[in-house]
């Protein structure tokens, strides 16, 4: 195809671009539906004061035209002053850069901000330009980058398929895993349980008694969330982020915008004592997956953690004929609770030959390690073992 056939646009503020466009190339009929590729979420993080160029996120998303100013390829992209809030940890990279004299800020990032969680990062509907455009949307970002000799370009938690796609046009692999749990066709959490050994039945089984005592858990979704659970559930989330990673990084009108724009995208677990939230989780409800995301409380109780995050995400997938709960980064303490270890994919463009070079033998050997420790943790689930 013809490149003039298409127009690449750079645009500072997702406001500027109409939300029905955007939508239309990021969650198109056919695919699986990403709330978090969503215009209402991602202008939600920019107007609220979440990523902007303050808190160094500074937007510069890669729009794609055809000849009749169509929208049809988009790809989130940001300049980044720091590695906060990505979830791939290239910190040690910026460090041995700096220290042999190199800027490695400001880098590129084309990822969803604090939010570790895989979807497709080049979004374009499928049909038969949809390869051309990925391209086109790729190289724009790469032109970006050596135009204004920024070190590097990193795009984050991407698909295995565009991870093989973004290796062939010569980005360098890097895996990681997370835990996600699956929904094997379960009808009800104990024929969850029952795939699970004896022995782990019985700890999962005391673990929820335990943590249950007492209390009472509130789903909800839609319009039954108000702004006092959003209050509520602000001071749960500061608490958490305060401590975990010293200045959280949503505003409370970050929680107000998505409320007012996606609140069905949404759901709160709240644990409830004699009337009164004590703590919460926050949710992200996808077309077949369950995302676990924020979560915190004001008391120190035991298992409440695992009960509020994790059994009560298993409870809504099950009642709601979800797939997958994805409960977020890391976290060894979820393969023990049901939740499997699953490979993460981002890949890496570097500027600087030496760095690049360096950066390659490292991910190689980091790979190697990887893969072993998934073998290693899928050995080691609680599932009973098959004869």
């Amino acid at each position: 195809m013809d490149d003039t056939a298409f127009q690449v646009e750079l645009v500072t503020a997702l406001a500027e671009v109409d939300a029905d466009e955007w939508n239309a190339v990021a969650n198109p009929p056919g695919l699986r539906r990403d709330p978090f590729l969503s215009w209402e979420f991602l202008e939600a993080l920019e107007s609220s004061g979440a990523a902007t160029r303050d808190t160094g996120w500074m937007p510069y998303h890669v729009l794609v035209r055809d000849a009749a100013g169509r929208l049809r390829g988009a790809m989130p992209l940001y300049a980044k002053t720091h590695s906060r809030g990505e979830f791939v940890f290239d910190h040690s990279w910026a460090d041995a850069f700096e220290r042999a004299g190199g800027a490695y800020y400001p880098k590129l990032l084309s990822a969803v901000p604090f939010t570790p969680v895989t979807g497709r990062r080049r979004l374009a509907a499928p049909g038969p330009d949809s390869a051309h455009i990925e391209a086109t949307l790729l190289n724009a970002a790469l032109q970006l980058a050596r135009r204004n000799r920024l070190s590097s370009l990193h795009i984050n938690f991407v698909e295995p398929e565009e991870s093989e796609a973004l290796t062939r046009a010569g980005l360098l692999a890097r895996t990681d895993q997370q835990f996600h749990w699956l929904n094997n066709g379960y009808e009800s959490f104990d024929a969850f349980l029952a795939d699970l050994s004896s022995a782990k039945r019985k700890n999962l089984r005391k673990e929820r008694a335990k943590a249950q005592e007492g209390l009472e858990f509130l789903h909800l979704t839609g319009d039954a969330i108000t702004e006092a659970h959003l209050d509520r559930f602000f001071e749960f989330y500061m608490d958490t982020g305060s401590r975990k990673w010293g200045s959280p990084y949503l505003t409370r009108e970050t929680f107000s915008l998505l409320r007012e724009r996606m609140a069905g995208d949404m759901l709160f677990v709240f644990a409830m004592e004699d009337g009164e939230a004590i703590a919460g989780a926050m949710n992200m409800i996808g077309s077949d997956t369950l995302y676990g995301r924020y979560w915190g409380t004001l008391v120190d109780r035991p298992m409440l953690h695992f009960e509020t995050c994790y059994y009560q995400a298993i409870d809504y997938a099950i009642a709601n004929g979800l797939r997958v709960v994805e409960a977020g980064a890391q976290g060894g303490h979820k393969l023990a609770r049901g939740y499997v270890p699953v490979m993460t994919y981002s890949a890496h463009w570097i500027a600087h030959p030496g760095l690049r070079d360096a950066v390659a033998d490292y991910l190689e050997r980091e790979r190697l390690a990887v893969e072993h420790d998934l073998d290693y943790l899928n050995e080691r689930t609680p599932f009973r073992k098959s004869e």
